[in-house]
């Protein structure tokens, strides 16, 4: 699993298998990614730290992940 925090949009991914994936959005800002077999491959989470309450909530939800984090 990887997890990386874009700070130049403020998106949170959540990637639980590199693999070519289609999207699909399941609300405003958020879409689930899914492999050719239909199952989760990732999470892509727009507006991250509005949405987790602040900078702060954000760090330890990226830090607390299982596997490597990135930033960009």
């Amino acid at each position: 699993m990887r997890i990386r925090y874009d700070s130049e949009v403020d998106a949170l991914e959540i990637a639980f298998r590199d693999t070519t994936v289609t999207v699909r959005h399941l609300a405003e800002g958020i879409a689930a990614e899914y492999d050719s077999e239909g199952r989760l491959a990732g999470i892509e989470i727009l507006d991250a730290i509005k949405r987790f309450g602040g900078r702060d909530t954000l760090d330890r939800v990226v830090i607390q992940g299982v596997g490597p984090v990135t930033a960009s």
